[in-house]
């Protein structure tokens, strides 16, 4: 194998393949800690592959003999990122890997290359979506994804196609996180050979996070595959631009989250975003890493409360459009100050489910919205349109 390939290009789609590498690969699977370079075909391909995920990134090269070659892909992005602005050369020497870039020569010697594990392939393309626009919308949902191993069905984003419309759902049980957007789906999503496409998908949050960032580029468009495998593993694909990331999906029954999500909230406060943001943060400074902040509504204006008893205190007041009864709530800051920040609006309206009893709607999930959730919102909250975003968040009870 020998090639030559752009220092910058080379050292971008090295760096990005290297992310899905095992942190701790077993002495068995020595063989997963190295980032296969294909120079087999009229691209160079960079591959890493821990059983779980499969991630391929494609650089022009200029390619004199075609080969593979395994080596240490952490080794490779260390050196990678330290070659001088000049060509990058590679070829096989023996056992080794050798790197010329300026005055600068590596060789490093090579994993077993007939050993490493076939990448599977990207299930049929079920539809297309403009890259920022998914980039964005994971990024909402997977905020509110469990961080819990012990419960991975939690630790997904559940994904579901109903023709142009793709619904995101993530939920750790204490806040639930839901995005719908418009998407396209593919002329031809009949069943190819042995592979059956799927509606419905449960894909690890911290992958999808990931994958979908880094399709974010200006103008990419992201073609997504969900699909199960001849052997009956499923699989979501994700591609755009030169990147492919290939993921299992997470087995369980997810929750039925639709159900906590009420049509209409009848009691509706209404503020902005940023001073909201600042106060949470300012009156959280005295709470207990576990202990909630409380939130204060009465007609116009909302108070935020900190600390009880001889520990230190904060209180703030906001201006608030609310015409309800007074209503108390408390909830975990860090769990409210990531709803603020997910929403794409300068207005937060925190909805509650009862206007009769206060004391029940303190109790009840809160469903945070941006400005409106449609055009023609009635002050009741009611609509012929549900937001786009909703984030569903567990008040916790005060004592006392």
């Amino acid at each position: 194998m020998k090639f030559r390939v752009e220092r910058d290009e080379f050292t971008e789609a090295v760096a990005w393949t290297a992310r899905t590498l095992p942190s701790r690969p077993t002495t068995q699977l020595q063989v997963l800690s190295g980032l296969l370079l294909d120079a087999t075909g009229p691209m160079l391909k960079v591959a890493a592959y821990d059983y779980e995920v499969a991630a391929q990134s494609t650089v022009h090269a200029t390619v004199s003999e075609e080969g593979r070659a395994l080596v240490n892909g952490k080794l490779l992005a260390e050196i990678t990122r330290s070659l001088p602005a000049a060509p990058v050369d590679l070829a096989i020497d023996g056992t080794r890997l050798v790197i010329t870039c300026g005055n600068a020569r590596f060789a490093l010697p090579m994993l077993p290359v007939d050993d490493y594990p076939a990448l599977p392939a990207m299930p049929p393309v079920t539809g297309h979506i403009e890259g920022s626009a998914f980039a964005a919308a994971v990024a909402q949902v997977a905020i509110a994804a469990g961080r819990d191993d012990t419960l991975p069905v939690l630790t997904g984003v559940r994904m579901e196609i109903d023709g142009d419309t793709l619904t995101l759902a993530a939920t750790d049980r204490y806040r639930l996180a839901v995005r719908t957007l418009k998407w396209r789906p593919a002329e031809d999503s009949a069943t190819e050979g042995e592979v059956t496409p799927v509606t419905v998908a449960l894909v690890p949050a911290r992958t999808l996070l990931d994958t979908a960032k880094s399709l974010s580029g200006s103008g990419v468009e992201v073609s997504i595959a969900l699909g199960t495998g001849p052997s009956g593993e499923t699989l979501a694909g994700f591609s755009g631009s030169t990147r492919q990331t290939t993921t299992r999906l997470l087995e369980g029954q997810f929750p039925p989250y639709r159900k906590l999500l009420p049509d209409s909230s009848p009691l509706i406060a209404q503020l902005e975003i940023a001073p909201l943001q600042e106060a949470v943060r300012r009156v959280a400074l005295v709470a207990a890493k576990t202990a909630p902040v409380q939130l204060a509504f009465s007609p116009d204006h909302l108070v935020l409360e900190a600390g009880t008893g001889g520990e230190a205190q904060a209180t703030e007041t906001l201006p608030a459009v609310y015409d309800g009864p007074e209503l108390a709530v408390a909830f975990n800051p860090s769990y409210l100050l990531d709803a603020l920040g997910a929403l794409e609006s300068d207005i937060v309206r925190i909805g509650f489910a009862s206007a009769d009893d206060p004391t029940v709607a303190a109790n009840k999930p809160a469903i945070l919205t941006g400005k409106s959730g449609a055009e023609g919102d009635s002050a009741d909250g009611t609509s012929g349109e549900l937001p786009d975003y909703r984030y569903l968040l567990m008040p916790i009870r005060l004592h006392g």
